[in-house]
């Protein structure tokens, strides 16, 4: 089990800014990097974010690499797209990022490899955590990656629309106390093999591991590790029967 710092809780972010406003707003959009890099991230950001049509994917794809850690070719980047501590985001080739999307590298960082596709108004959040998604892996419109333990995908995998993957619980023995001040913490990072597919609205909560080739069905709740090659379904999520062929 891993205590998350409370320091790291947007929360207390958001305290800590009443007293320095200008100082929390970079901490939280870019990290300690500079004023130089915040002000081109400020620019861009500004001036290209929302620019629309074909004209708005071919600058943010020749000037917002400059953001980030490291960018392979052929990045495309819908509107409005928000990136917080893009220095910590590494992109891999042919990734795709569509509209309203949230990419957050605060924690320990993100890696979306070769190909990946975030599709619109999902949000990945690496809060204490990393997130790491394989080649070709694609995530659905409306999905949430919130990593305090960290999240890890494997290769091809294929999240359906709406999903909730979330890293973190708060305790709550003290009845005297506010849950919210009583600390998070994580039960270890959610992983997930290759060619795996998860159906819509299916939560992965932490510390679960999928195994490959496994489907999670629509609107199931993983709590415990599912093995390699069956399908699992339901409330908590329960094997129901292999992928594998019969002779």
């Amino acid at each position: 089990m891993k205590e998350i710092d409370k320091n790291q809780v947007i929360r207390e972010r958001l305290l800590q800014a009443r007293s320095s406003p200008a100082k929390a707003y970079m901490d939280l959009t870019v990290g300690d990097v500079g004023l130089r890099r915040f002000l081109v991230y400020e620019f861009l950001t500004t001036i290209l974010g929302s620019m629309p049509g074909g004209f708005g994917f071919l600058v943010r794809k020749k000037f917002y690499p400059r953001l980030f850690k490291n960018v392979g070719n052929g990045l495309i980047l819908g509107r409005n797209v928000t990136i917080r501590h893009p220095h910590k985001i590494t992109l891999g080739n042919n990734v795709t990022v569509d509209d309203n999307s949230v990419l957050e590298g605060r924690g320990e960082g993100v890696v979306l490899e070769d190909s990946v596709v975030i599709n619109r108004n999902s949000m990945l959040l690496a809060k204490t955590g990393p997130i790491y998604l394989g080649s070709r892996t694609t995530i659905g419109c409306n999905c949430v990656l919130a990593s305090l333990g960290g999240i890890e995908l494997g290769e091809s995998v294929l999240v359906a629309g709406g999903c909730y993957m979330s890293g973190g619980d708060y305790h709550m023995g003290d009845t005297s106390r506010v849950i919210m001040d009583q600390g998070a913490y994580s039960k270890g990072p959610i992983r997930i093999g290759d060619n795996v597919w998860i159906g819509t609205g299916a939560i992965l909560l932490d510390g679960v591991t999928v195994g490959t080739g496994a489907v999670i069905g629509a609107g199931a709740v993983v709590t415990r590790d599912i093995p390699e090659n069956v399908i699992a379904v339901g409330v908590p999520a329960r094997v129901i029967r292999s992928r594998a062929k019969k002779d």
